[in-house]
């Protein structure tokens, strides 16, 4: 129980007081999807399953994912997987363990691990590739035997003879990485990564046993490749393409009779990746920063296509980087599948880049900023391709504004030799109108849209909102009516109520079509100050538009007086009597919030006036109440009167208005 004292004169002192009724209370590549990897290792492509498989050599795993980079299957328990291949009839992928000492067999259909080949203790396995109808594989060796070597097996025989040269024939520094290519099932090359001069060779596997052709490369002074990235084997055999970091603006191509250095690939950057397509084509990866792809027809040296994988800085989440040997084409050239990461190295995706065998189109379109609503406007644009477009060419034209969310097609525009187009177009709607021109494609042309925006400007509507600044008793229900004026075709409204305080948030009431008057109306219990708000979309021809009224709501407040020995008049007002040494109790009921406080006020009545005698907030409880004591001494023959009142923020919070309940008043007699 809250205590409080008063004294003589003009002056009250609270003090010491007890609460009583409870307590206080988120050209680019075409798509990208996230890899759920912590390494890049390898990847193939099963064009029969159309599925994209991944090594994470750190992980432990092999990710199989679709054609868009969703993935399918996770295979596990593959310590160290490192480099894959795929067999020729698409049945089965081969993954090195170069911590397990083993390749296993990997069926494309089940996405399991059918078989695993032992290759013996020591022996890392690290890139295994088809040919000559076997399985071969570079793999680093026992310490004190020759360090990298080649092996194979018979995957083709029940037995499966594992066959690791003992003599130290075709010997190498480290594992070298092999390539091949099933348009030339005889012939195996071999490079050697991780030193600075990059060594190769060729192997004629026809006998089942490697002959090497040709080592080298035979290049020219001070054209070396250096710190070997990727290589490949052209469908033909005849060619080599390596990338590296050197020479630092082109890939370089080798044949493969004597390792001849006979032509180049001139990105401008050096190649991290190299991807020979079933007819030819060449796909080149080159990184770091302003990663590109590019993309040359069989034979030709000048990009057919170029897609982009802008640097985004040192973001930890950006996947713009290329990852070495991360390019893989689908068998039917549908699409280059590209690895990329972070700089990092420990956030990747799948980028798929589509149509890499047409040349890039790109569609520009240029509309006016502003025209006015039912006025005819002209729209030009142009189709930029690689050649000229036969007479008759068509684009496609959708225009989509507030009538149209899902847009319209208009009649086709018809392109000049060049490419331009124009048409005109008279908006039956206002607001954003966007014209997007699209282009199909065509044999050598990949598909490309374009758009542009225009503003169609739309008058405002009426809409208005009563009881603005209104002010009501706690708990009245009070009808908020929206007016609607003029519109063209949608006449529907929605109303908000939002009542002051973050544990009520704005909820929608009601959303309907205004009456034959155009009101819609909403009630509202005002047990708190409300912001009501009335919203009217817009439609073809008048823009949205908003409107709020704020009305103010009192609290429910009261006070009683207890232990007086008597109730009587004074002239027409009525007095609780207390003897000088009865302390009186003072309860106060208010309407409830968390922390919320009631100002108690006395006054002292003196020749003919009242007078303020002091004023102190108290807690409420729980349950809405408190109780306060007015200790003595007492003095007699004063007229005094007493008041609780909430005040909007310093009674604690601020979602009701500021409220004083009615005095009651007392008298001290002997």
């Amino acid at each position: 129980m809250r205590r409080t004292a008063t004294a003589t004169a003009l002056a009250v002192l609270f003090s010491s007081v007890v609460l009583v009724g409870g307590a206080a209370n988120p050209a680019a590549a075409d798509s990208s999807a996230p890899l759920p990897i912590k390494s890049s290792g390898d990847m193939v492509v099963d064009g029969v399953h159309q599925r994209i498989f991944l090594s994470d050599p750190t992980s432990g795993k092999i990710v199989a994912t679709d054609y868009s980079g969703k993935v399918v299957r996770t295979i596990g328990s593959l310590p160290g997987v490192l480099g894959l291949e795929l067999s020729t009839d698409s049945h089965t992928v081969y993954a090195a363990l170069s911590k397990a000492g083993a390749i296993a067999a990997i069926d494309t259909a089940t996405l399991t691990e059918t078989k695993r080949y032992a290759l013996g203790k020591g022996v890392e396995p690290r890139y295994p590739a088809m040919a000559g109808g076997k399985l071969w594989f570079g793999f680093n060796g026992p310490e004190d035997a020759y360090r990298g070597q080649i092996g194979s097996i018979d995957v083709s025989s029940p037995d499966a003879e594992v066959t690791l040269p003992s003599d130290g024939a075709n010997s190498w520094y480290s594992a070298p990485r092999l390539a091949s290519d099933p348009g030339a099932p005889d012939v195996l090359a071999a490079a050697q990564e991780g030193i600075s001069s990059v060594a190769l060779a060729v192997y004629d596997v026809s006998s089942g046993v490697p002959r090497k052709v040709a080592s080298g490369p035979d290049v020219p002074l001070g054209e070396s490749p250096a710190f070997l990235k990727d290589f490949d084997v052209t469908p033909d055999g005849k060619k080599l393409i390596l990338g590296g970091g050197s020479p630092q603006d082109a890939a370089q191509v080798f044949s493969t009779a004597d390792l001849s250095l006979v032509g180049a690939y001139h990105t401008g950057s050096w190649v991290d990746a190299v991807a020979v397509a079933p007819d030819g084509m060449v796909a080149l990866g080159s990184s770091p920063y302003a990663s590109k792809v590019f993309v040359y027809p069989s034979g030709a040296t000048s990009a057919l296509r170029t897609y982009d994988l802008p640097y985004s800085g040192g973001s930890t989440t950006a996947t713009n980087d290329l990852s070495e040997t991360g390019l893989a084409w689908a068998p039917d050239r549908s699409r280059v599948f590209a690895l990329t990461t972070n700089v990092y190295g420990n956030v990747y995706a799948l980028r798929v880049l589509t149509d890499p065998t047409k040349s890039a189109t790109k569609v520009t379109v240029n509309a006016p900023a502003k025209s006015a609503l039912g006025k005819k406007l002209t729209v030009t644009g142009k189709v930029a391709a690689k050649g000229a477009f036969p007479a008759g060419t068509r684009a496609t034209v959708t225009r989509t504004d507030v009538e149209s969310p899902k847009g319209r097609t208009l009649s086709p525009v018809t392109l000049k030799p060049d490419g331009s187009l124009s048409f005109t177009d008279t908006p039956a709607a206002g607001g954003p109108v966007t014209y997007k021109v699209s282009y199909a494609g065509d044999a050598s042309r990949s598909a490309a849209s374009g758009s542009d925006k225009v503003d169609v400007p739309r008058p405002a509507p009426t809409l208005t909102l009563n009881h603005n600044k209104a002010l009501y008793a706690y708990g009245k229900d009070v009808s908020f009516t929206a007016h609607l004026g003029k519109t063209y075709k949608n006449r529907t409204v929605e109303l908000y109520v939002d009542p002051f305080g973050s544990d009520k948030p704005k909820k929608r009431v009601k959303s309907a079509k205004v009456n034959s008057k155009g009101d819609l109306s909403a009630t509202v219990d005002m047990t708190r100050d409300t912001t009501v708000t009335a919203v009217f979309a817009g439609d073809g021809k008048y823009a949205p538009k908003t409107v709020t009224s704020t009305a103010y709501a009192q609290v429910k407040v009261s006070t009683t007086l207890s232990k007086q020995y008597r109730t009587a008049k004074i002239g027409s007002t009525s007095y609780a009597y207390y003897h000088k040494k009865t302390n009186p109790l003072f309860t106060t009921t208010m309407s409830y919030y968390p922390g919320r406080r009631h100002q108690l006020s006395l006054e002292l009545y003196y020749q003919g006036k009242w007078y303020d005698a002091g004023s102190q907030y108290f807690g409420l409880g729980g349950n809405g109440k408190s109780a306060v004591t007015l200790t003595g001494p007492h003095d007699t023959g004063y007229r005094m009167r007493v008041r609780a009142s909430y005040v909007n923020g310093t009674s604690g919070d601020t979602v009701n208005s500021t409220t004083h309940g009615a005095w009651k008043y007392f008298y001290f007699t002997n």
